[in-house]
């Protein structure tokens, strides 16, 4: 009889991850905070696979890079128990079921969307979408502003972005600056537990990761820039090729998305109000509306909530066809969207982890890590702003600053109850996402037929 194929030195095996990592992709609904929170309930309360400190670490890494943290997060762990073959494999699962459900449903979304029972379904969902980006300010406010310091870090994000248009980059560098400086100087504003580590939480020593840096999380620096080298081809070969082309629309999403995988730091959220901004204002791809439906779409569907740029570049692509029949365009604007955006995810955790492990225990880097958590929060909140704006006021004009500047007679007093009756569901009920956001669609159907 054959020998059973050897399990790593941590004894999970290769094809336990695979089944752990469909399962967390399926359950991956609700936005970064949900899906962080479905991985850390199975790989660390019940696998016990890695522990507390590993976990948030490696966490407040993938708030740093640009894109979703959520993802990011399943790659690198998956990376950290089998490698790249296991960061390829955890990170692509946790994609899939959002590429289909937002494929598919966008192809609805086109063909049936202007009917006015789907109108009232869409009007119903944005109200659940906006109490649910609230929700994540708080939850994750909760957790990562502990004391004083965090807290100004936040309101200083805020204002800057919010009142001055700071850029995403710029803001993340300053609170990273803030924090390494706080750690350098012993100060312990921005060390450890900055997620709400509960006392007795699983200590890595009993973890089966462990608390030693595995053989591979150190490769020499030619494994890297190989690695490296073939992502960066795999990334940007399509969108040169699109260029020298003259591809039209698929040239702007290529350049584009691939600009925003560069550029949008703080997690999914963050990233979202810089791609909705670009896509309403400068593209025109599609309306505020469209952007929170989009949104709604992703928020209802297993993936990363950032599948709703896929949506962006199915519109973009259908409303500017070329030769190509507009659902054959829009499909393909869809898939292109979502493999600029999730190539360099890949990228940045292997190029990246390796150096950040090894870094672990350094409390300057730490405290700067944590310290761009805390920014991330006003980031978040200045999204939930823009979308409340764009969906409870039928008339948005340029304010003092350039800032969106409401007419209040515009404002739509069934939206306005609808979510503040989803925010109080949420925030003081603790009902989950799903009754919510069936509850908000029942109520926009009923609305629409009363």
């Amino acid at each position: 009889m054959a020998s059973a194929r050897p399990r790593e030195p941590h004894g999970i095996s290769f094809a336990d991850a695979v089944r752990v990592w469909a399962r967390i992709a399926l359950l991956s609904f609700g936005g970064p905070a949900g899906q962080i929170a479905v991985m850390h309930r199975i790989l660390v309360e019940e696998k016990k696979w890695i522990g507390e400190e590993r976990f948030l670490h490696a966490l407040n890494f993938c708030m740093l890079l640009p894109g979703p943290e959520a993802q990011q997060l399943a790659t690198y762990i998956g990376w950290l128990l089998h490698r790249v073959k296991g960061g390829l494999v955890a990170g692509a699962l946790f994609i899939l079921p959002g590429l289909l459900s937002i494929m598919a449903l966008s192809w609805l979304y086109i063909l049936y969307g202007n009917l006015g029972p789907i109108e009232a379904l869409f009007f119903g969902l944005k109200a659940a979408v906006l109490a649910i980006v609230l929700q994540a300010v708080v939850r994750i406010g909760s957790r990562a502003l502990g004391n004083g310091s965090r807290l100004a870090i936040a309101a200083a994000a805020f204002m800057a972005i919010f009142f001055l248009d700071v850029p995403f980059p710029l803001i993340l560098i300053g609170a990273g600056l803030v924090g390494f400086t706080a750690g350098r100087s012993g100060s312990r504003a921005f060390a450890g537990g900055e997620h709400g580590t509960a006392a007795g939480s699983m200590p890595d020593s009993e973890s089966a990761l462990g608390v030693a840096l595995p053989p591979h999380a150190k490769p020499p620096l030619r494994s890297i820039a190989l690695l490296a080298f073939v992502l960066l081809l795999l990334w940007l070969a399509p969108v040169a090729l699109l260029l020298a082309s003259g591809g039209g629309v698929f040239a702007d999403i290529a350049l584009f998305f691939s600009k925003m995988a560069v550029v949008t730091f703080g997690g999914a959220y963050a990233v979202l109000a810089y791609v909705a901004q670009a896509a309403v204002d400068n593209y025109g791809w599609l309306v505020p509306g469209e952007m929170l439906d989009g949104l709604g779409l992703a928020e209802t569907t297993p993936g990363p909530l950032i599948m709703v740029t896929q949506f962006v570049g199915f519109l973009g692509a259908y409303r500017n066809p070329g030769d190509l029949p507009p659902l054959l365009a829009a499909t393909l604007g869809g898939l292109l969207t979502t493999w600029v955006t999730f190539v360099p995810c890949f990228l940045w955790i292997f190029v990246g982890a390796p150096f950040v492990e090894r870094i672990r225990d350094n409390r300057a880097l730490s405290s700067a890590l944590s310290a761009i958590t805390a920014a991330v929060v006003g980031v978040i909140l200045n999204l939930a702003l823009w979308f409340a704006i764009h969906y409870l006021f039928g008339t948005v004009a340029e304010g003092p600053l350039g800032l969106d500047a409401p007419q209040w007679s515009s404002l739509n007093v069934e939206a306005a109850l609808l979510s503040a009756a989803a925010l109080v569901a949420v925030l003081r009920f603790k009902l989950g996402m799903v009754p919510v956001i069936a509850g908000c669609a029942a109520a926009g159907m009923l609305l629409h037929f009363i």
